[in-house]
């Protein structure tokens, strides 16, 4: 008998993954229905979601664009077939745009264990040597493991944090290259951002800098570069020197026209210690700040 958390070898044209969950089932619903949850989640490591619509009803649509981490879109549309709140979703998906359309037909079930939910992934293909295929070129059964992996991380944060990740987006009048230039050259950064001695936009480098809280205390804060694609997308993990606990901090650029949309996004924070200095309505309040008002002025050249 297989553990309930393993991944299941693909028999014929079916791929079976399942994992137990360590959150109760109507948690591990919403995480699944609710596009202010899915897009923190979904997909394999590294890579992230824009989501065109979402409408998780039965006969409902879903169209997004999954952006992997060496840069390349991926576009997909589901159609809902049956939606049972909370036991069940069934499925179709398809490509979109120039992505190639792979076909496949999802069941997904989430069964009550106690307080925590063994949710089943089953992805029917039209042949198996179209299972294969898509094994083999895709990585479909590793990327459905890390998918839930990282689904089970997120419920297990909500329920530490319940509002979940800051998510702030902005638009500025101001080309993509701009601002780019802004997040990543640290003379640019010094002018909005904080004052570091050093910073590379590449993939592992470390950095650091000391930011005072409204009490004036002093917090060093470690930094590391965990994900990169020049131009559209910088990550880098945001710790404390004497603190424990590890957050993310995600920038991501989409231009229209001369204006740009930036998103970040930083998670996390419900690793940190319960400590005034560290309330997510403190790190709302300084990101709001930093990118309303600092990075606005820095780039449009307005005055605070």
């Amino acid at each position: 008998m297989k553990n309930r958390n393993d991944v299941m070898t693909p028999a014929d044209k079916k791929l079976v993954i399942s994992r137990l969950l360590n959150a109760p089932r109507e948690l591990v619903w919403e995480a699944w229905t609710n596009p202010k949850h899915i897009i923190h989640w979904l997909g394999p490591n590294g890579f992230t979601n824009t989501f065109i619509n979402c409408d998780t009803r039965t006969g409902g649509s879903w169209r997004y664009t999954m952006h992997g981490p060496d840069g390349r879109d991926y576009g997909n549309r589901i159609v809902f077939i049956e939606v049972v709140k909370p036991e069940r979703l069934v499925y179709k998906h398809s490509g979109i745009d120039e992505t190639e359309d792979i076909h496949f037909d999802v069941t997904i079930t989430f069964e009550e264990v106690g307080n925590k939910t063994q949710i089943t992934m089953a992805t029917e293909f039209s042949t198996a040597e179209e299972l294969q295929r898509v094994i083999r070129e895709f990585g479909a059964e590793e990327g459905g493991n890390q998918t839930l992996t990282k689904l089970d991380a997120y419920v297990t944060s909500l329920q530490k944090f319940p509002e979940g990740p800051i998510v702030i987006e902005r638009t500025y009048l101001a080309t993509s290259e701009k601002v780019w230039n802004a997040l990543t050259d640290k003379d640019e950064m010094r002018s909005w951002y904080f004052d570091l001695k050093e910073f590379k936009p590449e993939l592992n480098f470390e950095f650091t800098f000391t930011g005072i809280s409204e009490d004036n205390t002093s917090y060093l804060h470690h930094c590391k570069i965990t994900d990169i694609i020049p131009g559209k997308r910088l990550e880098y993990s945001w710790s404390y020197d004497g603190y424990p606990g590890i957050s993310y901090v995600r920038f991501e650029l989409f231009p229209a026209g001369n204006k740009t949309l930036l998103r970040l996004t930083h998670r996390g924070l419900e690793t940190f210690p319960a400590h005034p200095d560290f309330a997510r309505k403190n790190f709302f309040k300084g990101w709001t700040s930093i990118l309303g008002e600092s990075l606005l002025h820095h780039l449009e050249n307005t005055k605070p």
